[in-house]
């Protein structure tokens, strides 16, 4: 069984999916709490499924692109069969975990997205920094920036590990608290190989606080 907060058909808001339909499978709990934190009511809140229950669901909307998102997907044991039950029914399966968590529990063929946590987060110190090495073609990195401060240390994280190397590298401004532009213009002048994305999902729907 599987705690699950939410399953919604939405427009997928970052990651280089971004802009695609996709299915969302919220699961229940998170090990961090992070400062700019706006699932908040995935802490606690949901219900326990089976995840042939979940599948049924997620067939309904008839979206190849699934994502297994949290709280923090990763803490709950059952999670990489759910992963394995999609894509043998054939789904691109996006998973994104805080990065604290062993992805190597994540099959071969599933997308990870290794969200790293920066300091104005609260929470950059609990990173298992071996997932780097972990990470697999076609997995992403995504930094969630809310200052300044926070994109130094990402591009330092971004040198020290080679990080563009490994993957997709996402930089993303926190929506009302740091401006795109201020990113963009730094991205330019440090000659970051990097993607500048925006949270598609806050923009297009600025007033929802769930099922976006």
């Amino acid at each position: 069984m599987i705690k699950v907060n939410e399953i919604f058909y939405s427009i997928q808001g970052e990651s280089s999916y971004a802009g695609y339909p996709c299915v969302f499978i919220r699961l229940t709990g998170c090990n961090l709490r992070c400062s700019y934190c706006d699932t908040k009511y995935a802490y606690k809140n949901g219900n326990s499924m089976n995840i042939d229950r979940i599948v049924e669901i997620v067939e309904r909307y008839e979206c190849p692109l699934v994502e297994i998102t949290g709280g923090e997907p990763l803490i709950q044991e059952e999670t990489p069969v759910l992963v394995n039950s999609l894509l043998e029914r054939g789904y691109k399966v996006l998973v994104e975990t805080n990065g604290t968590k062993n992805i190597n529990v994540l099959a071969k063929d599933a997308v990870c997205i290794l969200d790293i946590k920066c300091p104005a987060s609260g929470e950059s110190d609990k990173t298992d920094w071996d997932n780097i090495y972990r990470l697999g073609p076609g997995d992403e990195v995504k930094f969630v920036l809310s200052n300044i401060d926070d994109y130094e240390w990402a591009k330092e994280i971004i040198r020290k590990y080679k990080l563009t190397d490994r993957a997709v590298v996402h930089f993303s401004p926190l929506l009302g608290s740091l401006e795109p532009a201020e990113i963009a213009k730094r991205i330019l002048n440090d000659w970051l190989n990097v993607h500048l994305q925006v949270q598609l999902h806050k923009i297009i729907w600025p007033e929802e606080n769930r099922g976006r």
